[in-house]
């Protein structure tokens, strides 16, 4: 028996014992939700008495269904036969197609294609159809497309509805895109979730046999679903509705990847007898951090309301700094980072961003500080190009007809055959409607190329019909091992014997270690396939990272002592995407506050005055985040730079470069200076234009020295000039005074 009043506040409490019907736990930031839905599975099992099996948790990452599984795990004490089934909606998916997909004319042995094999089956039906890649990008075309299918439009629809030439290629495409996937009895992620929504729709029987298994069904993120999502939901709880969905509408955030806000903010009409309860205690962040926060999501007008309170006053306030440029951005970053762990070890920080480009400065100022850094975004370890070689040698041993992998690995390594002899494998297959394994033995069979060509296919064929021999014999390591080697892989990057080749043997050898964690789970070669196409960038984040650089994105669920929200500029953040509609300035505001609510103890927010834009042809001035605007000044340090951190612009005097004029201009930001008398640069005094000094230009009057370059004469000073931005000088060329 649990005594859940030992472990849980009574908000958390009431949430965990609504075991009966439609239950909206509407959980803020830090409320604990984690806790609440493991509490609330282990309740079932513990004190209600529910099988295992019959519960049913779906969420939206790896790591927070795994996260979750050794909770529930070490919660519960009783002995038991079963487990209740704690999944991503995709890996669920997947396992309910695995076993009923043949009632839609799909082999349950089909492939599941990730990002990049989309992108090349896009590429194979544009050049089938002759479009230039210049003309209809393959990206491109493949996110309308997804869309178009997250959006129930299918190719005829999508013809019908175009408005222009570009649009009717892509309907073309899309068109050819599904049959490509059809003949390769092969699904794309959008797929998973959409055959699996017609497969229960369609047949009544195999959604009452799942209505019936899963009895009590919770939903985690439930803010972040999608229309195909929801009607999953809606399709698992038609007999019965034990449903829990946990969700927190201010942190609805993937709104560009088809995520419905509406679905959360419209559960009461959905479900008219749903209980409503607010988890609003945070157990995570600071006062002054709530407050902030708060003030900021609470102008968003698409919000249920809640207000969070915690019982840790005070805390430091939320420190502003406005940099003089991007770079000097990331040195302030790396520089305060710095000075933190140096008075707190053991604390983690982060580094977010609205776009991944901004990685670069901070990655680079942090090298330059001796920071050791992770970046959660990068290259997977499962998108590494010879693990998705071997993994392609693998999906042909399941399903021969998948032609895009065929394609991948049928000259990988090199075996003499080429673009010649693959264009005539393709047209044997295009008019037949064949796969490329079929048309391979007809062009074998017949002999219709020449001899070489024709010894390299059968010897191809042959190696492959041999894995897919020892796939279903041998142990799945072995079977690795044997292809890294029989395949010639092994030898190849030997050969090649340089440090990038031996890395990437040493990658081969790590996947090995991955079939042998994969055996010990009693997977199958299947189940292995699907946890590879299945992995996402964040479940890559290494939480023993002292510092971690990602985007605001990949950061939702994550919690670090010391954070730092960057770019908050117009155009920036929020993005210029986005600047359209209300409802997206709203979702933009929402990854603010998903942003600022990671941080436990400390919260920095900072922006450039001047950024590079446009391939860095020019430093462009940027405009202040409405987002701060949102917070209230008095929770607010600002450290800037006192003449930096104020927009020229702002002033109206008649010149910049007057004493006067700047005096006035500190006066109206309410600081005092003294501009002393200008001292003329005297013999053996060129050393004293340092950084962070003031100094006056003939041309354009005082400025600030934000930037040293070398020594002496020769060094190179970047000085900010208000109403005139950054300049570039060196030192005993500039004619500078010392202020």
């Amino acid at each position: 028996m649990m005594h859940l009043e030992r472990e849980l506040n009574p908000r958390q409490l009431e949430a965990v014992r609504a075991t009966e019907g439609p239950v909206l736990i509407l959980a803020g930031a830090g409320s604990g939700k984690t806790r609440v839905i493991t509490h609330r599975i282990a309740h079932l099992i513990e004190n209600q008495n529910v099988r295992p099996e019959s519960i049913l948790a779906v969420t939206f990452t790896n790591k927070a269904a795994q996260q979750m599984k050794e909770r529930v795990n070490a919660l519960l004490r009783t002995m038991r036969t079963g487990n209740p089934l704690i999944a991503t909606f995709h890996s669920f998916c997947v396992r309910v197609l695995r076993r009923y997909i043949s009632a839609i004319g799909y082999g349950n042995d089909f492939t599941i294609y990730d990002d990049a094999d989309q992108l090349s089956l896009v590429k194979s039906c544009l050049k089938e159809l002759s479009l230039d890649e210049k003309v209809l990008q393959p990206r491109a075309a493949l996110s309308r497309i997804s869309h178009a299918k997250n959006h129930g439009v299918d190719p005829a629809r999508a013809y019908q509805q175009a408005y222009d030439a570009k649009s009717e290629r892509i309907a073309v495409v899309h068109e050819m895109y599904e049959k490509k996937l059809r003949q390769a009895n092969a699904l794309d992620f959008d797929d998973l979730l959409l055959k699996t929504v017609l497969l229960l729709g369609q047949h009544e029987s195999i959604r009452r046999t799942l209505n019936e298994q899963y009895r009590y069904l919770m939903v985690d993120e439930y803010q972040d679903t999608n229309r195909a999502q929801y009607r999953l939901i809606r399709q698992l709880t038609e007999r019965q509705q034990n449903l829990c969905v946990v969700g927190d509408e201010d942190q609805s955030i993937y709104g560009w990847r088809g995520a419905d806000i509406q679905n959360i903010l419209s559960f009461e009409k959905d479900y008219p007898n749903a209980r409503i309860i607010k988890l609003e205690q945070n157990y995570r962040s600071t006062k002054n951090i709530l407050d902030a926060s708060g003030s900021l999501v609470s102008k968003n007008e698409a919000r249920k309301g809640k207000t969070l309170w915690t019982e840790r006053s005070g805390g430091d306030p939320v420190t502003l700094y406005e940099a003089p440029d991007a770079e000097a951005e990331a040195l302030f970053v790396a520089h305060q980072i710095l000075e933190y762990q140096r008075r707190h070890p053991s604390d983690s920080a982060a580094v977010l961003y609205r776009t991944n480009f901004q990685s670069r400065l901070f990655e680079e100022a942090c090298r330059r500080s001796g920071i050791k850094y992770s970046v959660v975004g990068g290259f997977s370890f499962y998108e590494r190009a010879e693990i998705k070689d071997l993994l392609s040698y693998l999906k042909l041993c399941l399903n021969p007809n998948d032609s895009v992998s065929l394609l991948r690995v049928i000259n990988t390594p090199p075996r003499g055959i080429g673009k010649t002899s693959l264009d005539s494998l393709e047209l044997e297959a295009r008019p037949l409607g064949l796969s490329l394994w079929q048309a391979l033995k007809r062009v074998i069979e017949a002999k219709s190329l020449p001899a070489r060509a024709l010894k390299a296919f059968a010897d191809f064929q042959s190696l492959m019909q041999a894995f897919i021999e020892q796939s279903s014999q041998r142990p799945l390591p072995e079977l690795v091992r044997t292809m890294i080697e029989k395949s010639g892989y092994a030898e190849w990057l030997q050969d090649e014997g340089t440090e990038e080749a031996l890395t990437r043997l040493d990658n081969l050898k790590e996947l090995v270690n991955a079939a042998l964690d994969s055996e010990s789970r009693g997977e199958t070669l299947s189940d292995f396939l699907d946890h590879a196409a299945l992995v996402s960038d964040t479940d890559d984040f290494n939480e023993r990272s002292r510092v971690t650089l990602m985007s605001l994105h990949s950061a939702k669920g994550l919690e670090f002592p010391l954070v730092f929200v960057v770019g908050l500029e117009e155009g920036l953040f929020p993005h210029s995407r986005s600047l359209d509609t209300q409802q997206e300035i709203e979702e933009e505001r929402r990854i603010c506050y998903v942003g600022m609510t990671r941080a436990e103890k400390k919260l920095f927010l900072t922006r450039a005055l001047f950024r590079r834009f446009l391939f860095g042809d020019s430093t462009n001035e940027t405009e202040r985040s409405r987002f701060l605007a949102d917070i209230p000044a008095t929770l607010i340090d600002d450290i800037s730079p006192g003449l930096m951190s104020r927009r020229a612009a702002a002033y109206d005097g008649p010149t910049y470069n007057s004493r006067e004029s700047i005096q006035q201009f500190y006066a109206q930001r309410g600081k005092q200076v003294d501009l002393a008398p200008v001292k003329k640069s005297q013999p053996g005094e060129s050393n004293r234009f340092k950084q962070g000094i003031y100094v006056r230009h003939p041309k354009f009057g005082v400025g600030h020295i934000v930037r040293c370059e070398g020594e002496g004469d020769e060094s190179k000073l970047t000085i900010n000039f208000p109403g005139y931005g950054m300049k570039k000088m060196v030192q005993k060329f500039a004619g500078l005074e010392k202020v």
